[in-house]
């Protein structure tokens, strides 16, 4: 019998049905061990030795793969054909080998499909582990343990507030948080268009002004209403005749297939996913044996795929729509290894798979990888220029004719920014001809600033820049959004205060370590131990050697020195010059004070220096225009009584205030309450909470609507009910407030999955159980439908990560079911001393 290890059950079901009897295959179900998240698991003093340690939630599979494999002839490993699944396969066989389970004939095999045909003949053509890219895995994993657990020290201790630090996320954020600046920095230009509808044959088309009193126009050229007005007036004026018609074809090629980046390009654009998102469903995909291996660099489909997809293209499309040579690709990004084929479908002639988005992925995957190998697009642009009798002013009209569609028939590759103007027809225009002219528009522009990345364009961006691996793009992204470093916005990525300081703190003492040049290189570092061509152990050296003095610099300097240094950093951005020439760091509340950044339990804030007796603050990323414009409280107007109510801002956000005095009654304005709305009548509404909606027809005790740390909620009698906005905790009526209770109710009283969670954290990263924060009795706890396991104190729902909640949820697995409390037996009562007996009388 010889033991196959893949990595997933679905993987593993399959694989066993293709290969057979004599065949056992058994899942690891992803990777089995790790570095313990401790202090010593690489030593750097010890030529960087690692001590590995089996996940606990695993501990029964690798028995089950040890028993197995003390039976087998032979083992053969069949994990992902990457430096991941050949790191999967070394640690199961190093296991096996320190267990004494190892059988003599150990085989490795990949294959980029998982069809029978690719199985089979992958079989018949093993080979030993890769120690090259087992040794790039292990540099990727000591350099990442080393930073994380060297710099977040720093973190914690040196600046409030900061979780944690990586390798490749604070470049990446990095990114969003420069974007972010570029927009802040960023001068407006006005500027005019000029146009002029005009129809020619019952056509409509549009025309640009390209010259005013004989001088040309370019986009900025006209920058004010008057300049504007005149030139349209002329062109009202005018007679404008077609002066040339300038025709040129061109031609478009297909795209080539997708590789892991493009594929999560392509599924935000069109699709709407997010990165993480479209990998678990091409993971799903992959392992039901639809689209070859979904994490790979290469462009190029092996020759028996070109040759299926181009007798597909043949008999769906015709003999005209496929090229007379097969196309070859090459791939653009930088560091890229292609050691892998493109993402494609295993069979061309299968246009759908399965339903919702693994239907909707599908689909996009077979149409790109298709249309890859269909002919060219052939077009033609054509340029119209008109002038008007003087010649001193000029219009012009730009389209395009599709004359043969070739692949744009089948697909068109998305963009972030549509710019068609190109794109529009035109009706046939000879030289000579004089439209009509229909109407003539003059409209105000300003120049905008560059947008924020989505994460397709972050994708691209850091693709581009060769920081990170494909497969590590969508792990990336989601540990910002779950440290709440970024946040998603109308599919735009938005820096948190918490991401903008921990930038600036990296980028004042640690700028090195986040620069895009850097990062690269060591990428560039790292596929060339992959490649055999550098020593895993001296670029951790050469890295080890930098780091650790400047993070032992950092860790000596004091936290007023750190903020000092940050505050001088930052000014530009949290004190700008006013545009009235006073001091931008004068105390807009006693008028004497200077504004200064300041450290707290909770993060970084700006505050007055004449504190205590000025309680001015002001959150750290209220920075730029803002700023300069903060007056301190915003007088609302007064209650019933008299009372001054007031708007202002503090360390943690926006609130309301009734009064001035120190016990006043404050609320804070909820996320999701636009700030220009907060006026006096929904800052009395935000004070006068919890609101009661009425008696409970049943129990006729109160119900009441509010809103607490999680959001807006309904409360009777102990028990809660979320309310999805704030607008509800004012608008729910008692019968709506009935019916919500009894929904959440549902199941039993306290029944877990009757209560909607706190924060769905996503899939455990090893077992693949959807992990979820609920609220319990005694407080937030994490599970994945089996095991719980409460939260620490110091660790907010909201900020918990899904690794940090798999790691909990495995630590509370490894202890087994808590301990039944029973009755204590009665203490049994010890027996009675004798009485001394009485001497006898003689």
């Amino acid at each position: 019998m010889k033991l196959v290890v893949v990595e997933s059950p679905a993987k593993a079901k399959t694989i066993e049905k293709y290969l057979g009897p004599g065949y056992r295959v058994l899942a690891s179900y992803g990777h089995v061990r790790d570095l313990p998240p401790k202090d010593g698991s690489v030593d750097p003093d010890a030529g960087f030795a690692m001590q590995w340690e089996t996940y606990a939630d695993k501990t029964k599979q690798v028995r089950a793969i040890s028993d197995e494999a003390k039976k087998a002839d032979a083992l053969i490993l069949a994990t992902d054909p990457d430096r991941e699944g050949e790191a999967i396969s070394w640690h199961v066989q190093e296991i096996l080998r320190n267990r004494r389970a190892l059988p003599k004939q150990v085989e490795r095999v990949t294959f980029n499909a998982i069809t029978k045909s690719a199985v089979t003949q992958a079989m018949e053509k093993p080979r030993q582990l890769d120690e090259d890219l087992i040794d790039a895995y292990r540099a990727r994993r000591a350099l990442d343990y080393l930073v994380g657990f060297t710099l977040s020290p720093v973190l914690w201790r040196k600046l409030p507030g900061a979780k944690s630090a990586g390798r490749v996320q604070s470049v990446a954020l990095r990114l969003i948080v420069d974007r972010e600046r570029e927009i802040e920095i960023f001068k407006p230009q006005e500027y005019w268009s000029v146009t002029a509808t005009l129809a020619h044959e019952g056509t409509e088309f549009l025309a640009r002004l390209v010259r005013f009193d004989g001088d040309k126009i370019d986009r900025l050229t006209i920058g004010d209403e008057g300049t504007a007005m005149r030139a349209k007036a002329a062109v009202e004026a005018g007679r404008f005749t077609v002066a040339s018609v300038e025709t040129k074809p061109f031609t478009r090629n297909p795209p080539p297939p997708f590789t892991t980046s493009t594929l999560q390009q392509e599924a935000a654009r069109k699709l709407g996913f997010s990165a993480s998102h479209t990998m678990r469903v091409a993971q799903d995909l992959y392992e039901s044996g639809a689209i070859t291996y979904m994490r790979t660099d290469g462009v190029q489909m092996a020759p028996e795929a070109i040759r299926d997809a181009r007798a597909a293209i043949e008999r769906r499309f015709g003999p005209h729509n496929v090229p007379s040579k097969p196309r070859v690709y090459e791939t653009k990004a930088k560091n890229a290894q292609e050691a892998h084929e493109a993402i494609r479908p295993t069979d061309f002639e299968r246009d759908h798979v399965g339903s919702g988005d693994q239907g909707r992925l599908y689909e996009l995957v077979w149409k790109r990888a298709l249309a890859s190998q269909m002919e060219s697009a052939r077009l033609e642009r054509t340029t119209v220029e008109l002038t008007e009798e003087s010649g001193k002013h000029a219009i012009r009209a730009t389209g395009q004719v599709v004359l043969f569609p070739g692949f744009l028939g089948l697909y068109e590759e998305g963009r972030d920014d549509e710019t068609a103007e190109d794109e529009r027809r035109l009706p046939k225009l000879a030289q000579g001809d004089t439209p009509d002219k229909r109407r003539v528009h003059a409209e105000q522009h300003f120049t905008q600033p560059p947008p924020r990345y989505s994460e397709a364009s972050l994708v691209k961006k850091m693709e581009e820049l060769g920081i990170g691996r494909p497969s590590t793009y969508a792990a990336t992204l989601q540990t910002l959004k779950d440290r709440s470093y970024v946040r998603a916005e109308k599919n735009r990525l938005h820096p948190e205060e918490s991401g903008r300081l921990l930038t600036a703190f990296l980028e004042r003492f640690f700028e090195r370590y986040v620069s895009y040049d850097f990062t690269a290189h060591l990428e560039d570092e790292l596929d060339d131990i992959s490649g055999g061509r550098m020593n895993w152990q001296a670029v951790l050296e050469a890295f080890w050697r930098d780091f650790k003095p400047k993070t032992a610099e950092v860790m000596e300097q004091k936290p007023s020195d750190i903020t000092a240094a940050l505050d001088e950093f930052l000014a530009p951005f949290l004190f700008p010059d006013k545009a009235d020439g006073t001091d931008p760091r004068l105390c807009p509340a006693c008028g004497e004070g200077r504004l200064g950044l300041r450290g707290g339990r909770f993060g970084a804030f700006v505050a007055c220096s004449n504190y205590p007796e000025c309680k001015f603050t002001r959150r750290f990323a209220q920075g730029g225009e803002g700023a300069a414009e903060d007056t301190g409280p915003q007088l609302l107007g007064q209650d019933d009584e008299g009372v001054d109510v007031s708007l202002r801002t503090g360390r943690f956000g926006p609130y309301v205030q009734l009064g001035d005095v120190k016990d006043a009654k404050r609320a804070s304005v909820p996320k999701d309450v636009p700030l220009a709305d907060v006026d006096l009548g929904w800052a009395l509404k935000l004070l006068s909470l919890p609101r009661e909606v009425g008696l409970h027809p049943e129990s006729g005790k109160p119900i009441t609507a509010s809103i607490g740390r999680y959001g807006p909620y309904l409360a009777h009698d102990g028990k809660y009910a979320k309310l999805g906005s704030t607008a509800e905790v004012f608008e729910t009526g008692m019968n709506a407030a009935v019916a919500k209770l009894a929904d959440a109710a549902a199941g039993g009283g306290r029944s877990r999955g009757s209560r909607e969670p706190l924060k769905v954290l996503g899939p455990h990263p090893r077992t693949e159980a959807e992990l979820k924060v609920m609220e319990g009795r005694f407080g937030p706890y994490v599970t994945d439908g089996t095991t719980n396991a409460t939260l620490p104190k110091t660790v907010k729902p909201e900020e918990l990560t899904l690794e940090e909640a798999a790691q909990l949820i495995d630590e509370r697995a490894a202890k087994g079911p808590p301990a039944k409390k029973g009755r204590k037996a009665p203490a049994k009562k010890a027996p009675a001393k004798k009485a001394a007996a009485k001497g006898k009388k003689k």
